[in-house]
């Protein structure tokens, strides 16, 4: 693929004397160069970050309010661009890609009203000659580590609240996906931001960058979106300096179709959640149980929707399925179907790469909870469809994981929804939806799907410190 000149990520760089490739998944070609930014970046991402604070959390709700309904505007103006960047730095195709624009600048639009509402509180006091006041204030300085599959979306969920709290960030995105993240500081500085309100820090090793800031006592709040992994790594790191965190990691997502449902519709729901982003998202499906009684006219609808799916370069408009993010994403949906196969599991359709880092949508049968497929996410475009006899199994099958942010199910029946709907163990359930999520909503998992919530009125909690003024008045 030949090399594109973007001008707006190239002025949102931090300087750094070293700096490292962007290949593409399209036919893995580098197409761009970003900052390696290490320790030493950091350390002056630190320092600005922290002196930016102390004016920036003076400015009153309504000046950062202005500026992020600029910013807002900027995003909706270059969404085009923007979408056609992402499908080259990760593969999504760029008609979805513009689906994640509209979700990614609603946060901004959100929070932009959400900073005009961080409201205190006066408490009654039993003595005639105090007044107690709650306030809420912004927590500090931020650092905000992404991950590459919603490279605009995860960001702005995180850092929009941030800003308008009043906190300033300091963003470490995917290597995968830096120019994203690049993009939206830069439209952030066009909208007339002050600087240091917002950098990124590009880097190809994490490390170095993560070992500065989380020990750095400036910073308060550590947001990570990631695998369980490391994020309770981050968790261990962050106990001594005790900054405030919202982890929002692994999924292993269960969707229940009931014996009641409308086929046709669940069919279609299903396959929106499974393999939008070709199956690489924390909260797609990756465990599809249904009633035994209809099991095998729902697998044989699935598959015809499936076979439907056009496969293919993601900057073509057309597309619904593009690559997968690298090498090793698709090394792992290769493994886990063999894995599932080798145990006895039936592929119904799919199951190959046509070449490159594609993978065909993939239906599979007769699965069981031996299966790698069964335990943890696959990431890719495979969708596993397992029997349940009755609504106990069911749900007992849906929470035999230590996973816990977001599940679905299918039925026309209210009592069993609700019923359902309380007894499955996540943070986020999809009643007869299988993309529930939206930037006036809170965000979250149970277990190890980590802790603390993003978008609506929760969201921005997160990076606000609560403190009470006890005034004894004179006499």
């Amino acid at each position: 693929m030949t090399a594109m000149q973007f001008p707006r990520t190239e002025r949102a760089q931090i300087k750094s004397s070293r700096s490292f490739p962007i290949h593409t998944p399209i036919d893995g070609s580098i197409f761009a160069e970003v900052p390696d930014c290490g320790a030493q970046e950091a350390r002056r991402a630190a320092d600005l970050a922290s002196a930016a604070f102390e004016s920036w959390r003076r400015t009153t709700a309504y000046e950062r309010s202005a500026i992020m309904r600029r910013w807002h505007a900027l995003i909706v103006q270059n969404e085009s661009e923007m979408a056609r960047l992402m499908a080259m730095e990760m593969g999504k195709p760029v008609t979805e890609g513009l689906g994640e624009m509209k979700y990614s600048a609603s946060f901004v639009e959100w929070y932009a009203e959400e900073a005009k509402r961080v409201y205190g509180e006066t408490i009654p006091s039993q003595f005639p000659n105090k007044r107690l006041l709650v306030a809420r204030q912004p927590a500090g300085v931020v650092y905000a580590i992404t991950p590459w599959n919603f490279p605009y979306a995860t960001v702005t969920r995180k850092i929009a609240p941030a800003l308008a709290a009043g906190c300033t960030v300091i963003l470490k995105p995917a290597e995968q996906t830096p120019l994203s993240a690049l993009y939206l500081a830069a439209l952030w500085e066009e909208a007339g931001a002050p600087a240091g309100t917002l950098q990124v820090l590009t880097a190809l090793d994490p490390v170095p960058v993560s070992d500065v800031l989380l020990d750095d006592p400036r910073v308060r709040v550590l947001t990570f979106t990631g695998s369980t992994p490391v994020g309770m790594h981050l968790y261990e790191r962050c106990a001594k300096t005790m900054k405030r965190l919202a982890l929002e990691l692994g999924g292993h997502a269960p969707f229940l179709i009931f014996g009641d449902a409308d086929l046709e519709a669940a069919v279609r729901e299903v396959a929106s959640c499974k393999f939008r982003n070709a199956g690489q998202t924390c909260v797609c499906t990756n465990r599809i149980y249904v009633d035994e009684k209809i099991a095998d006219e729902f697998t044989d609808r699935l598959a015809r929707v499936v076979t439907s799916l056009r496969v293919g370069d993601p900057l073509n408009p057309e597309t619904q399925v593009g690559p997968l993010v690298n090498a090793q994403g698709l090394e792992k949906v290769q493994r886990h179907i063999r894995d599932a196969v080798e145990k006895g599991a039936r592929v119904t359709l799919g199951g190959t790469s046509p070449g490159g880092l594609y993978f065909d949508p993939t239906v599979i049968t007769g699965l069981d909870s031996r299966m790698l497929m069964m335990q943890e996410e696959t990431f890719g475009p495979v969708a596993p469809v397992i029997r349940f006899k009755d609504d106990a199994e069911a749900i007992r099958l849906a929470n035999d994981t230590p996973y816990g942010l977001a599940a679905y199910l299918w039925t026309r029946d209210l009592g069993r929804a609700v019923r359902a709907g309380e007894a499955l163990e996540y943070g986020i359930v999809g009643v007869n939806d299988g993309v529930p999520s939206t930037a006036q909503a809170p965000f979250g998992g149970k277990k190890n799907s980590g802790i603390g919530r993003e978008g609506g009125r929760w969201g921005i909690d997160e990076f606000l410190d609560v403190k009470l003024l006890s005034i004894g008045l004179p006499s």
